[in-house]
């Protein structure tokens, strides 16, 4: 079952009202990559591609591939998994954001994969609504402790939210 906007907001900092959707919440595009390198994924583990961070506050982004990190920071519940899927918006303007699963107990600012296909390219603001996060239960034994736990934060601490402000937030909506 796919979650309420509401209940998923919970699970998401910093957060406006406009964010939450009736089932999901919109997340923002923060920073914007070039890929400079090959990656390589092998029986015995994976090289990650060089990535160069693009400067500025709004971008040109001609056709092709770009890694782009979310401004929110996101908890999936132990019961729950993420999905992230493009905003029609996007879509409209001729590109999409292609993710993986988010796995119960995934604490972090993730990633996508923003693939812009208009051969005149497309402008990205930072802090433009990309994507939307929604949740679908899950009967998960153990929750995500891989590589990629805490990606984006500043320091490795717990998601940190103001509940009763989170609370009341989402029952304005």
């Amino acid at each position: 079952m796919c979650w309420a906007g509401e209940e998923v907001a919970k699970h998401i900092v910093p957060l406006s009202t406009e964010q939450i959707q009736p089932a999901g919440v919109d997340l923002r595009v923060d920073e914007v990559y070039v890929f400079e390198s090959a990656g390589e994924l092998t029986q015995k583990g994976r090289s990650l591609p060089r990535l160069r961070r693009l400067e500025g506050d709004r971008w040109h982004l001609p056709p092709g591939a770009f890694l782009i990190r979310y401004a929110e920071e996101v908890k999936i519940p132990q019961n729950a998994i993420g999905i992230v899927l493009p905003r029609s918006s996007l879509l409209r303007c001729g590109a999409t954001i292609l993710t993986a699963v988010w796995d119960p107990g995934y604490v972090g600012r993730g990633v996508g994969l923003l693939v812009v296909f208009n051969p005149h390219g497309i402008i990205l603001e930072r802090g433009a609504r990309v994507a939307q996060m929604i949740f679908v239960s899950a009967k998960a034994r153990r929750t995500y402790s891989g590589a990629y736990q805490f990606e984006g934060l500043t320091t490795r601490r717990q998601f940190q939210g103001d509940q009763e402000a989170r609370h009341e937030l989402c029952s304005r909506t």
